[in-house]
């Protein structure tokens, strides 16, 4: 069975160029549109910070409402904990958990400029989006 495409967008800015085709990111739409894609889409990757142009954290999940929950309630030992790393400023939805790894790795042996550039394509003010998917 194939998904429907939510109602998202490639971005255009030329550092985006050579991403898969299963690359998106969502425009603000209602909560229940959100709940709907969120349900219907099967993998994740995500950037968390802890404050403006602070520390930041790749990950790449199948439940991104479960793990940014872990996340913020600091309930597995390791960087985020450490570093108190736990607002998600980016993320990216895909079909295949495939892709989504090798989008993770991709954003990971990216610069940390090239980081700070995803968060503030689709989250200028660096809000915790993390509401806004639960």
């Amino acid at each position: 069975m194939r998904l429907p495409r939510p109602h998202c967008v490639r971005p255009r800015n030329d550092i985006f160029q050579s991403l898969p085709r299963t690359f998106y990111h969502c425009e603000e739409r209602s909560d229940e549109a959100i709940q709907k894609n969120m349900k219907d889409k099967s993998s994740y990757i995500y950037i968390l910070f802890n404050k403006r142009n602070g520390t930041l954290y790749t990950g790449v999940t199948s439940d991104l409402v479960k793990r940014i929950y872990e996340h913020k309630n600091k309930l597995a030992d390791g960087f985020t904990k450490k570093y108190n790393v736990d607002k998600l400023g980016y993320y990216e939805v895909f079909e295949d958990i495939e892709e989504a790894i090798k989008r993770e790795k991709q954003i990971k042996g990216g610069s940390r400029l090239d980081k700070i550039k995803l968060i503030e394509s689709i989250n200028p003010e660096w809000k915790d989006l993390y509401n806004s998917i639960i």
